[in-house]
Formats: C-alpha cells, sequence, structure tokens
C-alpha cells in the first residue's frame, strides 16, 4: 500500500536481465539447457509446433523461467539456430582449410555441410526451418548471394589455379551446387532411411562432371608422367657415345 506520511516507500532492487550483464555459470548451464531441448523439439515437431511451454516443459521448469532467458519464442528458436550455425561453420572451416588445393577445398565446402549433419541429424530441421519457416524469425537467408558467392569464389579459385575448366560459369555452379546440398538435406526430413554421406559422394560426381579438368592440364599430366617413367624401351641398348668416338 502507498505510503500516507508524504515518504515513498523503499522499492526493491531488481536484478538485471541477464541481456543487461554478464551470465553467471549457472545461467549459461541454463541456457544450454534450454537450447538442447528446443533443437530436440524442433526435430521432433518442428519450429510452428514448438512452444514456450513445451520448452518449459522438457526443460522441468516453469514458462516465466523461460522467458527470463528468452522474453519471445523467436528468441529461444533464434538462439537454438545460431548454435547449429555456428557448429556447422566451424566443422566446415577445419576441412576446407585442411584442403591441400582450392579443387579440394570446393569439395570440401559442399561435402562438409552434409558430413555434419549426417552426424548431427536433430540439427537437420533447424537448419532447413530456418530457411522456410517465418515463426523462427531468421532473415538473413533472404540474401542469396551471401549465401552461394563463398561457394563461386572457391570455385573461381579452383580455375584459377587449373584445376576446374575456365569456362565453367562460377555463379551458376554455386547456385546449383547449393541447390543440390539443399534438396540432399530436405530429403532426410521425409525419407529418414535416406543417406547424406550418398548423398555427398553423388554430389562429388557432379562436381567432376560439371567442371573437368582442362584439356592443357590434363595433357601436361601426361608428359610429366611420360617424363618421370624415363626413356621409352625400345628392346636394344642405346649407342653409346665416348670421348674417341663410335666404332
Amino acid at each position: 500500500m502507498p505510503s500516507t506520511s508524504g515518504e515513498t516507500a523503499p522499492s526493491k532492487t531488481r536484478r538485471p536481465r541477464p541481456a543487461d550483464r554478464e551470465l553467471t555459470f549457472a545461467e549459461r548451464a541454463r541456457r544450454e539447457q534450454l537450447i538442447s531441448v528446443t533443437i530436440d523439439l524442433i526435430a521432433d515437431n518442428g519450429a510452428a509446433r514448438t512452444s514456450l511451454q513445451n520448452i518449459a516443459d522438457a526443460a522441468s521448469i516453469t514458462k516465466a523461467a523461460v522467458l527470463y532467458h528468452y522474453p519471445t519464442k523467436k528468441d529461444v528458436i533464434r538462439a537454438a539456430y545460431e548454435v547449429v550455425r555456428t557448429g556447422l561453420i566451424a566443422h566446415m572451416r577445419a576441412r576446407i582449410e585442411a584442403a591441400p588445393t582450392p579443387g579440394a577445398a570446393l569439395k570440401a565446402y559442399l561435402t562438409s555441410q552434409l558430413d555434419y549433419l549426417a552426424e548431427h541429424p536433430q540439427h537437420v530441421r533447424v537448419m532447413a526451418e530456418s530457411f522456410t519457416d517465418p515463426d523462427t524469425g531468421i532473415t538473413e537467408h533472404a540474401d542469396t548471394q551471401a549465401r552461394w558467392r563463398p561457394l563461386a569464389d572457391l570455385i573461381t579459385k579452383a580455375q584459377t589455379a587449373g584445376e576446374y575448366n575456365a569456362q565453367v560459369n562460377a555463379e551458376a555452379h554455386a547456385i546449383m551446387f547449393g541447390g543440390a546440398v539443399d534438396a540432399l538435406v530436405a530429403e532426410t526430413l521425409t525419407n529418414p532411411d535416406f543417406s547424406l554421406p550418398g548423398g555427398a559422394s553423388a554430389l562429388l560426381g557432379l562436381v567432376d562432371v560439371f567442371m573437368p579438368s582442362p584439356p592443357e592440364r590434363e595433357h601436361s599430366d601426361d608428359a610429366h608422367q611420360a617424363n618421370a617413367a624415363g626413356p621409352a624401351k625400345t628392346g636394344r641398348e642405346p649407342l653409346k657415345v665416348t670421348s674417341e668416338g663410335n666404332a
């Protein structure tokens, strides 16, 4: 009840929300738990059928406790997406940087995505629905060029290195290969028996078909192998030349 003496009643000091300060160890652990159960719920039910109450029940806490960390459903789904995306990018970067040539880096870019999602099947729907479901609140996928540009750059580097045909349209092939990855991942959502590693192998076959080695490189490799093998055998010893001339 308000004071009638003209004095203001002392107010309780409220702890700042986590967004306004550094998280405690317990708060970080709770957020990790909420993100983990959110990923599982989206994998099982989809983002549209995942509610804050579902998340609270899965974490065995109240809905108010979820709201303390994430004010809206979009906030917690966004946090789950960022965890999945960060893990995927780290895996891809390690594979690409370990590739010995630009052509190998291109192939690593494509197959590492599928390898990671095959190893983390719960992450597949989070990634897939981030592209299509407006409930996620994730909008950066609208910039399609930002998605295919890194792949196009890798194709261009492979062309510059002479590993792939210079006549190939890097941008068009980046869009096609990226679309192939998306289609392979999407197939797993309705076909649990579909093999992502098998899809990765098929995709590498497409890369080789659409981007053959330039003829000049093939000829150069053939000549190099011939030189390394030494002179061809003719069935007789080569003519020996001495300082005194030939007999």
